[in-house]
């Protein structure tokens, strides 16, 4: 979580320190062979960069997060075997190391930010606002206290992270972007084709007989790994949340209507809004001589133009749109149709009349009050929720079960058995709390291990613990037969529609007309004008990849939905003009060029490190991700 609260106030630039492991890694096949690396290094240093150790806690920490991460893009749990297979590890060390020579290089650089600017940057994190918006002090220290930090250590994080990207920022800046790189891409993009089609269904492949006792068994033998039942975890859970412990009606209306008050624009109804004209005059006496004439009945219009000014139309605003504060307020405290007095811009003296006037749409308190008062409950039941938190903790300490340690406090756990995808045996979906982030954590753990609580945005606490493990196993072939059975029935149907749709492509190619081909199989020839790769089509993914990946004019065939096959031929290609200039190209520009400082990083970083040294600690390397003690975590 707490490299998500730094995350929170960085923009590309600090997504490229972050991404930059991908780039960084290449540079583990240096950093990793070479042998006098692993020399002089205490049991609790992993590496060491220059002046700059780096700690196992610090290492396991960022391991751990980067873990959890990965679980819930993959939405599956991994356990730390496969992880370091996928070289997890490595990656995660090498954005250390990276963090680390950019740490060296700002002292080096002698490089420094004021305490006003990381308050101010902290101040700013949405992560830490409370229901108002504004940063909430409670909420503040409560994530730090999650996370183990202290105010004074979580600056030094949000300092360093600071400096890394202000480094960064002098070497990217904004590179300019090869014409080519952009044209390749737009094509990529925006290419369209025209296409004539018709669809076999899967009923085209006739009668399927059913399989012989050896055609079964030459199945289930061909595809034992896709019949094996999956690991089966029973574990159990113990949930607080402030939302199960806070009372609505224990909120006073005075409460709620001042929540009410602050919040109402934002989130319950549209600001005032106002079609607003302005002349600029180059002096206030001009402008006052042309206010004269405006009370004395002239347009705002005739006066411009006898000044040879023009009436800038503003649009139709909101107060918070207009940039000139003392524009705005003069702007918002006319009547419809009036005309300010002259106010003082960076351009010059304004009049400004307000042309027409959309008023404030807002919800009635009335509508409202159930959710603020709720909202309110829900905030002030944090508290309560962690002192019941410490309390849980307490009894876990004595050594009791979560199931015992929850009964002095009135709390219920709950005993659940599930697959890593939270279905029970009967393939149905089990109820839990944070059911990805729980999932993930059980099964990265086993029985017997002492778990760590998990924590949640809202201020929840779970527990758990996993009371046993039933490992994936091969299911004998009697308990899978009839998957088997429709598994080879299924292969039948596309070998089938296979052999008919190749059929119908040499035809084709040998002069056959398409609607002919159509006709002969019981089909329809339709025609889609603007496939694309990327816009929607009734075409599956499938075949628009197909498509594209033959030239105009061919003939072709690709699979369908529901085991159906498609056949088509490809009429013509179209690409749009590039536009440099337009929001999508502009876009575009702007990741690739983020792609291009993300590799200036890495070649950086490269230098660094010759230039820096860099000693890695194998074995506590192991240790800390879980490769070496099995009680690591």
């Amino acid at each position: 979580m707490l490299e998500g609260m730094r995350k929170a106030s960085q923009g590309w630039v600090g997504r490229i320190v972050m991404g930059v492991v991908m780039g960084f890694i290449s540079l583990s096949f240096v950093v990793w062979g070479i042998g006098d690396i692993f020399r002089n290094l205490g049991t609790n240093t992993v590496a060491n960069v220059g002046q700059t150790d780096i700690s196992a806690e610090a290492l396991r920490s960022a391991y751990q997060t980067q873990l959890q991460n990965l679980q819930r893009e993959a939405r599956r749990a991994i356990t730390n075997d496969q992880a370091r297979a996928m070289g997890l590890d490595r990656q995660v060390l090498n954005r250390l190391i990276s963090q680390a020579l950019l740490d060296d290089q700002a002292k080096e650089l002698k490089l420094g930010i004021s305490d006003q600017i990381v308050a101010r940057s902290i101040l700013a994190d949405p992560i830490f606002a409370g229901p108002s918006g504004q940063f909430d002090p409670i909420r503040f220290q409560e994530l730090l206290r999650d996370n183990g930090y202290t105010e004074a250590s979580f600056a030094r994080e949000q300092r360093r992270g600071s400096l890394r990207q202000a480094i960064i920022e002098s070497m990217s800046g904004k590179m300019p972007m090869p014409g080519a790189v952009l044209d390749a891409v737009h094509r990529y993009r925006s290419e369209t084709r025209a296409v004539e089609f018709f669809e076999i269904p899967a009923a085209a492949a006739g009668e399927i007989a059913a399989p012989s006792d050896q055609d079964i068994q030459s199945m289930y033998d061909a595809r034992r790994a896709m019949f094996r039942a999956p690991e089966y975890r029973k574990f159990i859970y113990l949930a607080i949340s402030p939302a199960s412990l806070a009372d609505p009606s224990k909120i006073s209306d005075a409460d709620a209507t001042a929540l009410y008050d602050r919040v109402k624009g934002q989130r319950y109804g549209t600001p005032e809004r106002r079609k607003i004209e302005q002349v600029i005059f180059p002096d206030e006496k001009t402008a006052a001589d042309a206010l004269a004439k405006i009370k004395a009945g002239a347009a705002l219009a005739d006066v411009a133009k006898q000044a040879n000014l023009e009436v800038v139309d503003a649009g139709n605003v909101s107060k918070a749109e207009i940039f000139d504060r003392a524009l705005a307020d003069a702007a918002f405290a006319l009547p419809k149709g009036g005309v300010s007095e002259p106010i003082k811009s960076q351009f010059g003296f304004a009049l400004m009349r307000a042309v027409e006037i959309e008023p404030e749409k807002v919800k009635a308190f009335s509508e409202v009050a159930e959710d603020l008062k709720r909202e309110i409950a829900i905030d002030r039941a944090r508290t309560a929720a962690r002192n019941l938190a410490d309390k849980v903790e307490e009894e876990r300490t004595s050594g009791k079960a979560l199931a015992d340690a929850a009964k002095p406090l009135n709390l219920t756990a709950v005993s659940v058995e599930t697959d890593a995808q939270g279905l029970d045996q009967q393939a149905k979906e089990v109820a839990m709390p944070e059911r990805e982030a729980l999932l993930r954590a059980v099964y990265a753990s086993d029985v017997g291990v002492d778990n760590d609580h998990l924590t949640t945005r809202d201020g929840s606490y779970i527990w758990f613990e996993v009371l046993s493990v039933d490992p994936s196993r091969e299911r004998r072939l009697d308990e899978v037969k009839d998957q088997v059975v429709a598994a080879w029935k299924d292969d039948e149907i596309n070998k089938r529609l296979s052999a008919k749709a190749t059929d119908i492509v040499t035809a084709l190619k040998a002069g056959q007309s398409l609607e002919a081909a159509a006709k002969a199989a019981k089909a329809t020839v339709k025609r889609e004008d603007k496939v694309g790769r990327l816009q929607p089509s009734s075409l599956p993914e499938g075949a628009v990849a197909r498509l594209f990946g033959l030239p105009v004019g061919e003939i072709g065939s690709a699979s369908g939905a529901d085991q159906s096959r498609i056949i088509f031929k490809i009429l013509s290609s179209e690409v749009p003009p590039i536009d440099p200039g337009s929001d999508a190209m502009k876009s575009i520009g702007d990741q690739l060029r983020s792609a291009m400082a993300e590799d200036l990083v890495s070649q950086y970083l490269a230098a660094l490190q010759l230039q820096l040294g860099v000693k890695i600690n194998e074995p506590a390397v192991r240790a800390a991700t879980g490769g070496g003690d099995a009680n690591t975590f």
